[in-house]
């Protein structure tokens, strides 16, 4: 039986890894959630400007989707974040943006977007 695998972009902030995982799995009927993490993901993929921790952040999306046959990712933004201290109405904008940008990555999975909120309660983005 195979496994199915889900790709998260996440913030580093071990408060949000686990509420996460848990809304993927139990929402997508999904067995593993390959975990990506930088400060602020959503700033970083939504503003554009540390190419180099994009390109990482970036290839490591690709080798989830080849080697696990990733088939969804999750970018995350989350309440009280240290990397990215804004709104939460400024977060979803920025998730917003970095789900597009990353769509153009052209990866064949579905992108989404998550938001975190004070109660570590995960919803989905539209």
């Amino acid at each position: 039986m195979t496994k199915k695998f889900a790709t998260a972009i996440n913030c580093i902030d071990g408060r949000v890894q686990s509420p996460v995982i848990k809304f993927i799995r139990s929402s997508y009927h999904i067995d593993y959630v390959d975990m990506i993490t930088t400060p602020g993901a959503d700033k970083l993929l939504s503003k554009g400007k540390d190419a180099r921790e994009i390109k990482s952040v970036r290839k490591k999306v690709r080798m989830s989707c080849k080697k696990h046959d990733s088939r969804l990712i999750f970018l995350t933004g989350h309440y009280d974040c240290a990397g990215n201290p804004c709104s939460k109405n400024y977060h979803l904008r920025q998730i917003k943006k970095a789900v597009q940008n990353i769509k153009e990555w052209k990866t064949d999975s579905e992108v989404y977007g998550l938001w975190v909120d004070k109660k570590w309660k995960v919803s989905l983005i539209r």
